[in-house]
């Protein structure tokens, strides 16, 4: 019987600090303000760095190939 009664505790402390944990990692989940800070620079980076590399004359010269042989395909 005090075998059972300390397992039944054990699993009952292991439980609470589980619990206690998940509560914690809920409470401390998202970004903080740096973080975002951080995420939109990077974004606008890749925005300027796509904006130039769609803009230079030979990918801008072949984009409009594509659309122009899209535009004149039959169906």
């Amino acid at each position: 019987m005090n075998q059972a009664v300390r397992a039944r505790l054990r699993a009952l402390v292991c439980g609470a600090r589980t619990a206690l944990r998940w509560r914690a990692a809920r409470q401390d989940a998202g970004m903080v303000t740096s973080e975002y800070a951080m995420g939109i620079v990077a974004a606008v980076a890749f925005a300027v760095v796509l904006y130039k590399v769609v803009t230079s004359g030979t990918v801008s010269a072949e984009l409009q190939g594509i659309v122009k042989r899209a535009l004149d395909a039959g169906m």
